[in-house]
């Protein structure tokens, strides 16, 4: 059995077969990636530093080349491609800064006190890496959530091996990519087997399930997700499973905002609902607005071009998702249509609160691409009344005028209770690499809303605790050590500060 890769514009193979990785030879790489992990982790912050920054610069000088795979095989353009690639060695710049500044191992001490009740010995804490890790690729960002993505530069930057599952949409550009990344790891010296690459969907399900992985990070549906969060918690070991998963992304249009910038609003709704193609989790798929907003909306929305989205399969679930939002709610705008092999077109659907409120579990399904349904209301209380029974989403967001401030302020309270991030004045589709990101939220958006997939603190899904107790200070880990010899961060005897 082999993946093939399939250009979305025609329809037809794209690149070379490639074979599908047996059972054995997952067990092989595993094997490796355990052996590996147990030198990259005992490298310095400082080493794995340089080794992240190698790789920036590696897939920065491979860009052309990349992008050429990836256009083929995706059908995302240029421009987007490129940008996404500067998007993921920036992600790997960003981790290197974490490893450097430090405070991410959480280092934690406790100067001994038999004076008290009950007496304590001296205890030092810190974060440290989980093992081998198995990160699963997606197909909507080929790049920055793919085989080199922030999965795979968080687990690397906490010193645990990678083992990548290819997206069995784009298998030549996940070796290609793979091959950048293998280089520039044997060129800064890393450990082989620090990180590898499997491909088939057989090779994930033995992956995720293979006693040497420790955690596993994923991206993509609902369905396909749930079935691996199963097998991982199913192992005679069970292990975290970080899966991104649906989300509708909940916006709220208040009527001053509205009567303020329904123009404005009109045209970003419609350029975020349809960028990619409609192919972020962010998607604002569910948007609630007053009535005399919500044709202005329709008009954007049908000025809006289609594409072509990135799979058979995902092109066939968006049809059928729209089909089943035309049978709930009246379909109100269509987009331009597109002609390639995978091609769809924008849809626009509404219902008013009344009914929407009735059957909710009905209209919060997500339809991934360029669909959208909108809310109409007239009582903006009755909006935010139902607003927390809605589904965990990766983002949420309010447009408010001044004349919105007391009911933006009821709908942030309702929001960040259902969403990792919540947006003012904004539209959700672009997630910024930085410190203070969230990208996650509740159940059905990931399988674990303490963690983030983006951001500074993703490294924490790979890290657990260790506390030493009454150890001598030359036999600590660094981090620990008394004179904090690199300087980090740390808590001592409860205080915070570089001690």
């Amino acid at each position: 059995m082999s993946v093939q890769g399939i250009n979305p514009r025609n329809g037809q193979p794209v690149g070379e077969p490639i074979a599908e990785t047996s059972a054995a030879e997952v067990d092989a790489i595993c094997t490796r990636a355990q052996a590996a992990f147990a030198v990259w982790s005992r490298t310095s912050r400082e080493e794995r530093a340089v080794v992240l920054e190698k790789i920036a610069a590696a897939l920065d000088a491979s860009t052309d080349e990349l992008v050429e795979i990836a256009d083929a095989e995706t059908a995302l353009g240029q421009p987007r491609l490129s940008g996404e690639i500067k998007r993921t060695s920036n992600q790997l710049r960003l981790f290197v800064s974490v490893l450097r500044e430090g405070s991410y191992v959480e280092a934690t001490l406790d100067s001994a006190d038999p004076g008290i009740v009950p007496p304590r010995p001296e205890l030092r804490r810190m974060l440290q890496p989980l093992g081998p890790v198995a990160v699963f690729s997606a197909s909507n960002f080929p790049f920055a959530f793919s085989t080199a993505g922030g999965d795979t530069a968080s687990a690397l930057a906490a010193g645990c091996s990678v083992i990548v599952k290819a997206h069995s949409a784009q298998p030549g550009l996940a070796r290609a990519t793979a091959q950048v990344v293998a280089r520039a790891l044997a060129d800064a010296g890393a450990p082989a087997g620090v990180f590898d690459i499997v491909y088939g969907t057989a090779a994930g399900s033995s992956l995720v399930q293979h006693p040497a992985i420790k955690a596993a990070g994923f991206t993509g549906s609902t369905q396909g997700g749930r079935v691996l969060f199963d097998l991982a918690q199913a192992r005679a070991e069970p292990i975290p499973f970080y899966g991104e998963l649906g989300s509708i992304n909940p916006t709220v249009i208040l009527p001053g905002a509205a009567a303020d910038r329904g123009a404005e609003i009109a045209q970003g709704y419609a350029q975020s609902l349809t960028l990619g193609v409609g192919q972020f989790c962010t998607n604002p798929g569910l948007t609630f607005v007053p009535k005399t907003l919500a044709m202005e909306l329709a008009d954007a929305v049908a000025k809006t071009a289609g594409g072509a989205m990135l799979t058979a399969r995902i092109r066939d679930a968006y049809v059928s998702g729209t089909q089943s939002l035309a049978a709930h709610a009246a379909h109100i705008a269509n987009g331009l249509a597109n002609e390639n092999a995978y091609g769809v077109q924008p849809q626009l659907f509404a219902v008013d609160i009344s009914t929407f409120a009735q059957d909710m579990e009905k209209y919060t399904e997500e339809c991934f691409g360029p669909a959208g349904l909108i809310v109409t209301y007239d009582d903006v209380d009755r909006v935010l009344a139902l607003l927390g029974r809605l589904p965990g989403s990766l983002t949420a967001g309010v447009h408010a005028a001044a004349s919105d401030q007391a009911a933006a302020a009821k709908a942030a309270d309702a929001l960040r209770r259902i969403a990792g991030r919540v947006i003012y004045n904004g539209w959700p589709t672009g997630v910024a690499v930085a410190w203070g990101m969230q990208h996650g939220g509740p159940w059905p958006a990931t399988t674990n809303p303490l963690h983030t997939s983006v951001g500074a603190t993703a490294i924490r899904r790979w890290l657990a605790p260790v506390t030493f107790q009454s150890w001598p200070d030359a036999l600590l880990p660094p981090e620990l050590q008394e004179g904090n010899p690199h300087q980090i961060p740390r808590r001592w005897d409860g205080v915070l500060g570089a001690q």
